[in-house]
């Protein structure tokens, strides 16, 4: 068996806290599709880079990025649907991801050019989100079935 049987039953957190989950996982999916399946990966349509003389070289890295972004999205919509339990743990893992790259994006390597893809923007307005819903998942609202 590939999944084991769902833990739902011992998650005792929000449940829009799980959805939310699911949604941050559809929402890494996606871009992960694009980085992986567009001919530039989105690097020169909607990143905005130019891709110079590493042109090969940066769709080569947006293509292996998007592949992580695909497993892990993946990750994450499994563990908002079938085991809750997790669910804290990967709230809180997103929301390390999104520090890290807005901390990169803003003030560090991805800083240096000024240029700001789609993705710093985003990950500034998810890590407030994130944390709500990571407090709201470490709450017990749900009496044990």
């Amino acid at each position: 068996m590939l999944l084991p049987e769902s833990t739902n039953v011992q998650y005792r957190g929000s449940k829009a806290a799980a959805w939310f989950l699911v949604l941050a996982g559809v929402l890494t999916l996606v871009p992960g599709a694009i980085h992986f399946f567009l001919p530039d990966g989105g690097a020169g349509v909607i990143a905005g880079i130019d891709l110079g003389q590493q042109r090969q070289t940066i769709i080569s890295v947006f293509a292996w990025m998007g592949a992580m972004q695909m497993v892990h999205g993946a990750a994450q919509i499994v563990i908002g649907l079938r085991y809750r339990p997790l669910v804290p743990l990967f709230l809180a893992l997103l929301i390390v991801e999104r520090l890290l790259i807005a901390v990169d994006g803003w003030f560090w390597k991805g800083a240096v050019s000024g240029h700001h893809p789609p993705e710093h923007y985003a990950s500034v307005i998810v890590l407030p989100i994130a944390a709500a819903f990571l407090w709201a998942s470490l709450r017990r609202v749900h009496p044990a079935s």
